[in-house]
């Protein structure tokens, strides 16, 4: 079932017709929809209802509160990398005993807000990480659950900017070390050790890589059983990848039910952090065309939407399919869709295929639910755009457009 779907030539979003939402809300907006985001979730907790889990959703891919908070009400635990990723996890109503802290940086004042929060599990990317938390931990009468996230060596095959899982990656600990560091658990009074971390890399279209990371963690495991260190659980990251084109990725089902296969006999709660998989393909940004314009050598479609709202395309070239909001023409040019912003990298697409356009008009540029928003920026001095959750027939702006005010707070004369 598919909730992006064109009726008697008009694209809606569930119930909802994306022309309705242009006008109403203005451009650029994203949307989102919740029977998506729900079918996605329940993908997981579908195949894992059987094996203790916990679903982590990668809060970075999207922190809007109401996505959150809907994810919340299914179940979803969090994975976080910040301080401010937190306080919008707990504003959303999620339990800090579902969430894990990720990310090579955790400051003093992150791992205070987050052991006072009790957290469920920071997953430590160094020894001096480690060192300083157990630190924090004692000053405040804490023990902190910690996972070593151990980096594999595992090529994720994937845009190297995205790759997490190299020996080169900033990412984890070798697996030597991380072995180490698990028998010198005497010298961390204020650690717990319980779990064990790894996550190689996003957007991937192989499952081989991500069961030899675990073959590799299940080694590590098993090494830790015999030297008398019980791991209660084990968390396999995330960076499925899904179909931002005529990309074929694993579906959460293949990909969990053989990550089950290699774990059959351990006896472990399983952890995952999945983000663009559930909420990729769960939103839109929506465009109004500006003007039309050609050259000798190009056509443009110029939009309202820019590099700054949706920075995938210039960042790692990401292709994102862009469909007419009003299906008006079967004819269609070759075009370079762009948008108002003074760089020659503000482009959405590049030598595209698309219909016949003029000022006026709407377009969806889709799979923009993952990192699109959250990636955004106030670059040339533009408010950041409105977000929309569609449920059935009714939609909510979920978050307010910006204003010039906004572009200022904080700043004084």
């Amino acid at each position: 079932m598919h909730y992006f779907i064109y009726k008697n030539n008009k694209l809606f979003c569930e119930d909802v017709a994306l022309e309705t939402i242009a006008k109403k809300v203005g451009t650029p907006t994203y949307v989102y929809s919740q029977a998506t985001l729900t079918r996605h979730f329940k993908a997981y907790e579908d195949v894992l209802k059987n094996h203790d889990h916990l679903v982590c959703f990668s809060v970075k891919a999207n922190s809007n509160l109401s996505v959150l908070k809907l994810l919340s009400k299914l179940g979803a635990g969090f994975d976080i990398v910040s301080q401010g990723e937190l306080y919008r996890v707990l504003k959303a109503g999620g339990n800090p005993q579902k969430v894990v802290f990720s990310g090579v940086g955790k400051t003093q004042e992150e791992m205070a807000y987050a052991l006072q929060k009790n957290i469920l599990c920071f997953n430590v990317e160094s020894d001096q990480e480690l060192a300083l938390l157990n630190l924090v931990a004692r000053k405040l009468k804490k023990k902190a659950p910690v996972s070593i996230r151990v980096n594999p060596d595992i090529d994720p095959k994937t845009h190297p900017y995205i790759s997490t899982g190299l020996k080169e990656n900033k990412f984890g600990i070798p697996i030597k070390e991380a072995l180490a560091l698990y028998q010198r658990a005497s010298e961390f009074s204020a650690i717990q050790f319980i779990g064990i971390d790894c996550h190689i890399g996003s957007q991937m279209l192989s499952l081989e890589p991500i069961l030899e990371s675990v073959r590799e963690l299940k080694k590590v495991i098993l090494d830790l059983k015999q030297k008398g260190i019980h791991i209660r659980h084990l968390n396999i990251g995330g960076g499925l990848g899904i179909p931002y084109s005529k990309e074929v990725p694993p579906s959460p089902q293949e990909y969990l039910k053989d990550v089950l296969q290699e774990l059959k006999d351990l006896k472990i709660k399983l952890l995952c952090e999945p983000g663009r998989t559930i909420v990729g393909n769960a939103g839109i940004l929506l465009t109004k065309v500006l003007y039309t314009k050609k050259t000798t050598s190009k056509n443009f479609i110029i939009v309202d939407a820019a590099m700054n709202d949706l920075i995938r395309p210039t960042l790692y070239d990401a292709h994102h399919e862009i469909w007419p909001v009003e299906k008006r023409s079967l004819a269609s040019i070759s075009v370079d869709v762009v948008g108002p912003i003074c760089e020659s990298g503000d482009f959405l697409a590049k030598e595209r295929e698309l219909p016949h356009s003029h000022a006026g008009d709407f377009l969806a540029i889709l799979s923009a639910g993952a990192y699109g928003f959250s990636m955004s920026s106030n670059y040339n001095s533009r408010p950041r755009v409105a977000e929309v959750l569609v449920n059935g027939k009714s939609f909510k702006v979920c978050r307010k457009r910006e204003t010039l005010n906004d572009l200022i707070r904080g700043e004084n004369l």
